[in-house]
């Protein structure tokens, strides 16, 4: 498959310019650390990037544009963390959650997981509009924070970085199913927060 601009960028980046470095890091550091947090938490999180970052600037002149910049430096941080786990790995088990569709407020989303009906706040489906107002970002970024490490970072990566899937499931090596009850968990749970500011303004 053909990146026309992930080649533009890598031709500035082999070039040693200082703005492309720049640039790659402000659009793909939060990717970056979600994907590291779902694997390694909070604690190691930040030091995975960092040592993702080196490992990135090492093999920059042997990226062949197989796949796209980004899926290459979010598979290079996935295996920093999970090299990071090497002697201390834990165990993710899910399965025996019940699915996205089995609990409560499920009448909310469709097959894929969307919303049926956006809540009542969000102008024009898009979230964005509600961060204008400083008690809601409050009340979200607490909300978020709640949210389990894979919770969380299933959330991001979906939602706001744009990610299929099936590039979750590879990235964090959760089963799509699991991913689906994540991801319809956080997405619960977002929604709870939005509907009670609106109810009563408060957290």
């Amino acid at each position: 498959m053909d990146y026309p601009s992930d080649r533009a960028l890598l031709a500035r980046l082999l070039a040693g310019e200082e703005k492309a470095f720049r640039e790659l890091v402000a659009t793909y550091q939060g990717a970056m650390r979600a994907v590291a947090f779902a694997i390694v938490g909070s604690r190691h999180a930040d030091e995975v990037v960092q040592d993702a970052w080196l490992a990135v600037v090492r093999n920059l002149e042997g990226f062949q544009g197989r796949s796209s910049l980004k899926t290459w430096l979010l598979t290079i941080t996935a295996n920093t963390a999970k090299t990071r786990l090497k002697h201390n790995r834990r165990e993710v088990l899910l399965d025996d959650l019940p699915g996205p569709h089995g609990s409560i407020g499920d009448e909310r989303f469709a097959e894929g997981g969307h919303w049926l009906l956006a809540p009542h706040a969000w102008h024009q489906d898009s979230p964005e509009a509600l961060l204008t107002e400083d008690e809601l970002r409050e009340c979200l970024e607490k909300t978020l924070g709640s949210l389990s490490e894979l919770q969380g970072s299933v959330l991001q990566l979906r939602e706001r970085e744009g990610l299929e899937m099936d590039e979750i499931c590879n990235l964090l090596q959760v089963s799509l199913s699991n991913v689906r009850v994540l991801l319809h968990r956080a997405r619960l749970k977002v929604f709870a927060t939005l509907e009670h500011f609106e109810e009563t303004g408060q957290c």
